[in-house]
Order: C-alpha cells, then structure tokens, then sequence
C-alpha cells in the first residue's frame, strides 16, 4: 500500500468510499429481490391478472424506485464529501514552501 507524503493511506479512502457504495448498492438490491419474491408469493396466491396483483406490481415499483433514488443519494453524498474532503486535504497539506 502506498502512502502520500502526510502519512495517509489513499487505497483506505478509496477502499471507505467502495466500501458505502456497496452496502448501499447491496440493501437496495436486497430491496428489489424482497419486492419482487413477496409480488409472486401474492400473485401465485390471488392470480397474475387481478386488481390484487397490478396493484402488487404498482406498489413495488414505488418502493423500488425510492430505493434507487436513496442509494443514489447515498452515492453522491459519498462523491461529494469525498471531493470536499480532498480538496481540503489538498489546500491544507499541499501549500508551497516558501
């Protein structure tokens, strides 16, 4: 592993930010299986075609978008806060000597 000059671990950084990224990504797959598993549960029980059923499919896109919209937060936020906090490490221990 390298080390820049202030005795921080930039693969750790990259490492951290993955490392949210990829829970986010995982609950909101976990999410989408959970919605589509319990849709056919309902659907194989009440029938594909019915009220019960299209209103199954409806409710889990809501709950599948919101899901994605929050795992996109999370990934900006992380883009975000990572870019903030490099350019503050950068103006904070890259001054030049004089």
């Amino acid at each position: 592993m390298s080390e820049n000059h202030n005795g921080s671990n930039s693969f750790s950084n990259k490492k951290e930010k993955g490392f949210i990224k990829g829970v986010s990504k995982e609950a909101n797959d976990l999410v989408h299986n959970t919605v589509d598993t319990s849709g056919k549960i309902i659907k194989s029980i009440t029938g594909e075609g019915g009220l019960i059923g299209k209103t199954i499919d409806s409710s889990g896109n809501i709950v599948k978008k919101a899901s994605e919209k929050g795992s996109e937060a999370i990934g900006k936020t992380v883009d975000s806060s990572s870019k903030a906090f490099k350019s503050l490490k950068d103006k904070t221990f890259n001054k030049k000597k004089r």
